[in-house]
């Protein structure tokens, strides 16, 4: 557990997952300088007809768009969690592990 907790005190400590969080989509999908790998990513993927590849690629992107969304800023309030949203988020995250797992270990390309 201390060789776990080492490597996520070092993670923390390089600033990543707070730039992570703080990424703005909208700034993100018009920036030439990341759409245009991303869109010679996706065209390569489909003229390879990788099919998985472009799937599990949506579902994270999905993904990363749900969690910064209104909704789950209102997951917790004042510290607390509200259940009202619990299983709206536990569903999107069901549905998003069997359609990686149907992609992954199910279905071959």
């Amino acid at each position: 557990m201390e060789f776990l907790a080492s490597i996520a005190e070092s993670i923390n400590s390089t600033g990543v997952p707070g730039q992570i969080r703080n990424v703005e989509v909208m700034a993100l999908f018009t920036n030439p300088w990341f759409m245009v790998p991303f869109v010679l990513f996706v065209v390569y993927k489909l003229y390879r007809q990788a099919v998985n590849t472009l799937v599990l690629t949506a579902l994270v992107v999905a993904l990363w768009i749900l969690t910064g969304s209104p909704m789950m800023e209102g997951l917790i309030i004042d510290g607390e969690l509200q259940l009202n949203k619990v299983l709206p988020v536990a569903g999107v995250g069901l549905l998003a592990a069997v359609i990686a797992v149907y992609f992954l270990f199910i279905r071959s390309d």
